[in-house]
């Protein structure tokens, strides 16, 4: 590969968004609605005024309690609207008389009475419900953005996610090349689904399951099915839910998750990456007081040992590394067995393409298992999207079914990223990247040892890559060879080869190559015996399924003897890739210049054009005679 080395998170208001609405919200209440609710008010007015009113027919209601010393009425003002009033109280023994004249309504109650208790609803009730509710508001938006659930109430549940066993919607037949894993898991759903079997010779079901595995391979699909299949409850939640910003919480939300798992039992609970909480404790994160892990781990043992494995509670974990867990958390009665979920084999990966492309619109004549040889080492994950990039490439070209031609090319687009359709290479480094990528296909096709070439192309793709050569092995490899690992170095350094031979020059475009030459080298040296130190380990691996980063196992001395072999192997693999580039010099120009007009060939150009001999001259009379 000749390489160049040259989220979308939804806008979030900010806090004061929020505090100016309500301080806007308020002050219009202020402006306009509580004016119009608080319109009756008390206006002081004299008696001989009060009287005039009464006879002229303003005054409609008026209050005379016995114990007051003022008279409260209601009035129509000079703009027809009626208002309180209120007036002393003055020795006039024909006042109900005059009352009763004018049919004015009178009573020992106060018309402002209901007004006053509006007035104070509205005055002091109302705004602080108002700043209580935005304070609650603005409570939940910082924390959500401190993590989420700071409600109080919230505390100490375990907010796992029950799907009912009607709407799991996934079974074993929607699990495709995982077949080892599946057959590990049918015996608890057969437990779960026949417990008196198992009773009766006096079997227990194992407590505990824990599937291992590279990053999309299926294992939350797995729970998910065991669930759908044994029609049980089913609980998912996430390890980094236990853990809280509070002391003692994430204990608490263990305890509430397998109380509602026995509630519901059988029930299948399911803990997804369970090494954030299940780290091997070793009290460097408890300086001065509790490590909030350790807690959570300590209160997952005990609840695992509680519980009533009869009951039919099974415990399901998944994660990436199995390596950081805590022994205790392996030991038998907590994760009873580990079940792998590797990589699909090649039957694997054609099962999970067949069903992944029922969901999208085929033509006729797709070949998935020439897909699946292509995507050797690819996850469950990565074929689906490999099946959906397709039928995307299909819409964007305006078709509304999918070729093979589509599945080919989101194979690359996986690999290698899309094309830059837009970028622009000069000439001489089109040419240079031509006979860099020649020189890795040819150096390939003359070992015996290399997997055939299929497609060579010079179209640069957003990973940075301006060109590769892919190889493609026929069948499924589990082992390999040193020779094969020898020739693949071999492979690797014929692009910059091909460079020097024709340019006399190298250049930036080897660096992704001379990086897997050299791991290759080193693991041959380190981990796979086959240096000068024989069977003897330098070199383990950490995290085999998170990249598979290793670490030096032996001292200085030996770590410079190693740096010697890794050395000298690379450069005996560009040695021989020099003896063969020269050896094939001319096609090595003809395949080049061919690449360079097309862009893009197939394997089958490449191999029709290396194995045609070149054509004979024509020979005159006198030179036949001379050559005989």
């Amino acid at each position: 590969m000749f390489d160049n080395n040259n989220e979308n998170n939804p806008v979030r208001k900010p806090l004061m968004f929020y505090v100016l609405t309500a301080v806007t919200v308020i002050l219009l209440l202020n402006m306009f609605i509580f004016p119009l609710l608080m319109t009756r008010q008390v206006q002081v007015i004299g008696y001989s005024d009060f009287i005039t009113w009464v006879e002229e027919g303003k005054v409609s209601e008026v209050s005379l309690a016995q114990d007051s010393d003022q008279i409260i009425f209601v009035a129509t003002n000079d703009i027809g609207q009626e208002e309180l009033y209120k007036t002393a109280v003055f020795p006039d023994e024909g006042l109900i008389e005059r009352l009763q004249k004018a049919n004015v309504k009178f009573s020992a109650e106060i018309p402002t009475q209901n007004n006053m208790l509006l007035s104070f609803v509205l005055s002091w009730v109302l705004p602080i419900v108002i700043f209580m509710g935005l304070g609650r508001l603005l409570s939940n938006q910082l924390g959500k953005r401190m993590g989420g659930g700071m409600n109080a109430l919230s505390f100490g549940k375990a907010n796992a996610k029950i799907v009912a066993d009607k709407e799991t919607g996934v079974t074993f037949a929607d699990v495709a090349g995982e077949e080892e894993a599946k057959d590990a898991l049918k015996e608890i759903v057969d437990f779960l689904e026949h417990p008196d079997k198992y009773a009766g010779i006096g079997a227990k079901l194992p407590k505990g399951a824990l599937l291992v595995g590279p990053p999309g391979t299926g294992k939350t699909m797995l729970a998910k099915a065991v669930a759908g299949e044994a029609k049980v409850p089913f609980f998912s939640i996430s390890g980094s839910e236990f853990v809280e910003m509070f002391v003692g919480m994430g204990a608490a939300k263990v305890r509430d998750l397998f109380k509602q798992a026995n509630e519901k039992a059988p029930c299948i609970v399911f803990i997804d990456e369970i090494d954030t909480i299940g780290k091997k404790r070793d009290g460097a994160g408890a300086i001065g007081g509790n490590d909030e892990r350790e807690q959570t781990l300590n209160q997952l043992l005990t609840e695992m040992d509680g519980f009533d494995g009869k009951k039919g509670v099974v415990i399901l974990a998944a994660t990436n590394r199995p390596e950081s867990l805590d022994p205790a958390l392996l030991r038998p009665g907590r994760f009873d067995r580990r079940i792998p979920v590797e990589l699909p084999d090649l039957q694997g990966r054609e099962a999970i393409l067949r069903v992944h492309a029922k969901n999208v619109r085929c033509s006729g004549g797709i070949d998935l298992k020439e897909i699946a040889r292509a995507t050797s080492g690819a996850s469950g994950a990565e074929l689906a999207n490999i099946i959906n990039e397709a039928a995307l490439r299909a819409v964007r070209l305006g078709r509304n079914e999918i070729n093979q031609n589509d599945l080919m090319e989101s194979v690359e687009t996986v690999i290698a990223g899309y094309q830059r359709k837009n970028a622009v290479m000069s000439e001489t480094e089109k040419r240079i990247v031509s006979y860099h990528e020649i020189g890795h296909a040819l150096v390939a096709a003359m070992q015996t040892h290399s997997a055939p070439v299929t497609k060579i192309t010079i179209i640069p793709r957003t990973s940075g890559a301006l060109g590769y050569t892919m190889q493609v092995d026929e069948d499924e490899h589990y082992l390999m060879s040193k020779e094969e690992l020898r020739n693949k170095i071999v492979t690797l350094t014929g692009g910059q080869a091909a460079e020097e031979l024709v340019f006399h020059s190298i250049t930036t475009g080897a660096s992704n190559d001379i990086e897997k030459a050299t791991k290759l080298a080193r693991g041959m040296i380190t981990r796979y015996g086959m240096g000068d130190f024989g069977m003897v380990a330098m070199e383990t691996v950490t995290n085999q399924y998170l990249g598979g980063d290793t670490s030096l196992s032996c001292s200085a001395a030996y770590s410079e003897k190693i740096d010697d072999q890794v050395v000298a192997l690379v450069k005996e693999a560009r040695a021989k890739a020099d003896t063969i580039l020269r050896e094939n010099e001319t096609k090595l120009h003809e395949l080049a210049e061919y690449l360079l007009k097309k862009e893009t060939i197939t394997g089958e150009e490449f191999m029709q054009i290396l194995n045609a001999k070149p054509a004979q001259p024509v020979l005159t009379a006198e030179q036949e005679t001379a050559e005989k």
